[in-house]
């Protein structure tokens, strides 16, 4: 809980350092916090029981915790990785699975696995995966993702780490996909970051099933990027994700993206309702 209001942040990447393919500092945008990461690691992996302390005291009630095969542009990071952190604690932390159809065949079964580990959503990252959200061969992946009820968290904006194809990262891409999977929940990661924001508002107030998802956006610059839209409507579009570790504090952010709220409706709505609908988490009430 954080003030009152239960708390789950969507997009945390705790990588093991030895799988990143890019520098630690650039991965983390030079924003983390190196004392707290030096608490929260074990050597090369991220220590379950440090970690859970730290969502703890950051008020966190669920940690969505993301894999990620992009040889290409971060290195892979294995949902194998995530298990000893599920585990530990595995009320409050829930992994996320990845796709990349240039690694996984059949692409449905890989995900099938991924979810038999535990995953409660599928990520796709176009710009890293160099794939579009509509090509054909991830379409038993959304099939799957639609029958079984699991939202889908699509990479929604620029990427600066080299091999990443940012033309990808463009919403329109799902158009196809919103049309042929009417039933399927998705997630814009980083809302549009770059130079889609006002597309990615357009679909989230236009389509029921399509969400903003707060990750690597700075609370203080939410207004100025989504202008163009009704704050009133859109927050209540928005689900809170954090892309830790390169984030100033989970708390720090959710306290800021609240006071942007227009209501405590909304903020409970922002921090926690809507994941809680969309990923289909319980955070104590």
């Amino acid at each position: 809980m954080l003030d009152g209001h239960p708390l789950i942040d969507v997009h945390l990447h705790p990588a093991r350092l030895s799988t990143l393919k890019p520098t630690y500092e650039e991965w983390t945008q030079g924003i983390a916090d190196h004392d707290l990461l030096a608490r929260i690691y074990d050597g090369d992996t991220v220590s379950p029981e440090a970690f859970h302390r730290h969502l703890v005291s950051e008020g966190v009630d669920i940690a969505l915790l993301l894999s990620e095969y992009s040889p290409r542009a971060t290195g892979v990071q294995p949902v194998e990785d995530l298990l000893p952190i599920t585990a530990y604690d595995p009320s409050r932390a829930k992994a996320i699975a990845n796709i990349n159809p240039h690694l996984h065949y059949p692409i449905e079964e890989e995900l099938q696995r991924q979810l038999d580990l535990g995953a409660v959503a599928c990520k796709l990252h176009p710009v890293h995966a160099g794939v579009a959200a509509n090509d054909r061969r991830l379409y038993p992946a959304y099939e799957l993702c639609q029958s079984a009820g699991i939202p889908l968290v699509v990479h929604c904006g620029t990427s600066t780490f080299p091999g990443a194809l940012n033309k990808y990262a463009d919403p329109l891409f799902l158009d196809d996909v919103l049309r042929d999977f009417r039933r399927l929940d998705v997630a814009l990661a980083h809302g549009g970051r770059g130079w889609w924001y006002d597309a990615a508002a357009f679909m989230a107030l236009s389509n029921e099933h399509v969400w903003i998802e707060l990750s690597g956006l700075p609370p203080s610059r939410l207004r100025t990027y989504y202008a163009k839209h009704d704050w009133a409507r859109l927050t209540r579009r928005m689900i809170f994700g954090t892309d830790w570790p390169g984030v100033p504090g989970i708390a720090k952010n959710a306290r800021a993206v609240a006071a942007l709220c227009p209501d405590e409706t909304t903020t409970g709505l922002v921090l926690a309702g809507n994941a809680a609908q969309v990923y289909r988490l319980k955070p104590e009430a």
